[in-house]
Parts: C-alpha cells; structure tokens; sequence
C-alpha cells in the first residue's frame, strides 16, 4: 500500500509516534512518504529525553521513506531545508495525496 503521512504538529509525542507509525509501515511492505506542514516543519527541534524524535525521522529515512518539508512554512520560521526534511510546495503535497491509496494526518 501506499501512505502518505501529513504532520502538522510540533508537540514531540506526537511526531515522534507518526515516524514510528510510518517506520512500521515500512517493515509492513508499504511505501510511505511524509508531508510537513505548518508547525510540523519543526520536527528535527523537537527533541526531547522521552522522545527522541530526530532518531525516529532518520530510521525512518534509513528504512527507504521520504520527507518533505512546507517550503512556505520554513520561511516563516526563517528556516531552511536540510538533509532529512528538504524543501516541498503543494505540488508534492498534492502529488502525496492522489499518488496514496491512504492519507493520514498527525
């Protein structure tokens, strides 16, 4: 199957969880790709000593899933693109959307 996994938040547990859900998906057989959107841009800050969430995101990437990270949404944090998250519009978003046969949203 195909997933797409949209993050929109930036409270650790939560990302963390979505990487781990997209993870397991991954050892399942799915393909899977996530979508950062709005606070969810900044995951790789979110860090915690419960949730190691950078850890997650890289293992997730290891496991052969893509990130994409809101070009616009990076902007207004006056951030940018970096190895693990690079920079997307709402083209890929969209493409996420009606290339997955499942769309879930964290």
């Amino acid at each position: 199957m195909k997933l797409g996994i949209v993050i929109y938040s930036n409270d650790p547990e939560t990302v963390w969880n979505a990487f781990r859900y997209g993870a397991f998906a991954i050892k399942e057989g799915d393909q899977v790709k996530v979508f950062l959107t709005g606070k969810g841009v900044e995951a790789e800050a979110l860090d915690t000593d419960k949730f190691a969430v950078t850890q997650q995101m890289k293992g997730f990437v290891e496991l052969g899933g893509k990130i994409y990270a809101c070009g616009t949404c990076l902007k207004i944090r006056s951030a940018g693109p970096t190895e693990v998250c690079p920079l997307a519009g709402m083209k890929d978003l969209r493409a996420i959307i009606t290339e997955s046969d499942r769309v879930i949203t964290f």
